[in-house]
């Protein structure tokens, strides 16, 4: 088996021209490349060369079997001159030339469009500044400005409503009342940009300038009235009502460029160290005011009595007037009934009868007798 492909391996060569272990015979280079160890050495004292080892190695050490780090090694070597490998090659455009100026071209194009071009929204407005100088205001829709940093835009929402809570979280926050109390105060500040070239360049930080205007605000406005007003329904919306007014002619003074919206009291509250005294005081009040009620009810009660008796008896004064001896005798039977009528009595009409009869205490006697039969 080994022979017949040996010769076949040989035929194949000699038709090629040229054996791949050197210059040696065919039989002898075929057993050499098997892996043959009887094999003879050529003329030139050194061994048939191995066709997969580079073939630039001149020690004249022996040489090894190939490996496929050995393999790797030299393709590299032939790739980028180095064990690390080169840049790859940019493929050339036809012509011979290079696709290097086309990319550079298309690198500025992309940045030119994408820093030009701007989509305001509905809600929105744009501040183009050129070197840095204000230059305009973009309105909503497609707009168009000098790339970067030629100019630059800053696009804001200027519709929608943007909301303050101030002190932020459960954090407490206490304010002088004009009666010389102390409340906590949680509110709401909602405002918008009305200018916004103004909101962008003429205060630094105009948020946080919102939020120090608004609690200047809310303590001027506690200060002027009392503890109760502040703690009251009807007191809040008055001091919401004056935070707002001050807070506008504050911000329109710096030129802000806001327009506050509103202010909401969330919470007016004692301070935690004496809600409960503060409760116990509020109980007392409530039932101290309770008490006065109910004393201004009964006094009204009375008072509409006494005028019904009084407008009576003018009324009987007028007939009186009008007919005084059948008002008088009138007056006098209705007296007499009103008196008679809650005592016991005893009408006698015949002659000759005693004009005293303990009667009344007969009866009762009578009564009580036959009550304690029936028990």
């Amino acid at each position: 088996m080994t022979k017949k492909g040996g010769s076949i391996t040989d035929s194949i060569l000699a038709m090629a021209g040229k054996s791949p272990w050197g210059s040696g015979g065919g039989g002898e280079d075929a057993d050499r490349g098997s892996g043959s160890d009887d094999a003879p050495v050529p003329e030139g004292g050194s061994k048939p060369r191995n066709p997969w080892l580079p073939g630039d190695s001149d020690d004249g050490g022996p040489r090894k079997a190939a490996n496929i780090e050995d393999l790797f090694k030299h393709r590299q070597a032939r790739r980028g001159g180095g064990g690390g490998g080169g840049f790859p090659r940019i493929p050339q455009a036809p012509g011979g030339k290079s696709w290097a100026p086309l990319a550079i071209i298309g690198i500025i194009a992309l940045w030119v469009l994408m820093t030009s071009v701007h989509q305001i929204g509905p809600k929105e407005e744009g501040v183009v500044t050129t070197l840095g100088q204000y230059s305009s205001t973009m309105t909503p829709g497609l707009k168009f400005s000098a790339p970067w940093p030629i100019q630059e835009v800053e696009i804001e929402d200027v519709t929608s409503i943007r909301t303050d809570t101030i002190p932020e979280g459960e954090a407490e926050k206490l304010m002088l009342t004009g009666d010389q109390n102390l409340v906590d105060l949680s509110y709401i500040v909602r405002w918008n940009i009305k200018d916004l070239k103004l909101y962008t360049f003429q205060l630094a930080s105009p948020d946080e300038t919102v939020e120090e205007v608004a609690e200047a605000a809310m303590r001027a406005s506690i200060a002027e009235v009392t503890l109760d007003d502040a703690l009251s329904g009807s007191g809040r919306a008055q001091i919401e009502q004056n935070v707002r007014s001050r807070m506008q002619a504050l911000l329109d003074a710096y030129r802000a460029g806001v327009a506050v919206q509103g202010v909401e009291i969330k919470k007016a509250d004692p301070p935690t160290a004496v809600v409960d005294a503060f409760r116990e005081v509020l109980a007392a009040q409530q039932d101290a005011q309770s008490d006065i009620n109910r004393a201004r009810a009964w006094a009204e009660q009375v008072t509409a009595r006494a005028e019904g008796e009084a407008e009576a008896f003018n009324q009987v004064y007028a007939e009186y007037r009008l007919a005084p001896e059948v008002t008088r005798r009138r007056m006098y039977y209705e007296t007499m009934e009103r008196v008679l009528s809650q005592t016991d009595k005893t009408v006698v009409e015949a002659d000759g009868v005693v004009p005293y009869l303990p009667l009344p205490e007969v009866r009762r006697r009578t009564t009580k007798s036959s009550s304690q039969g029936d028990e």
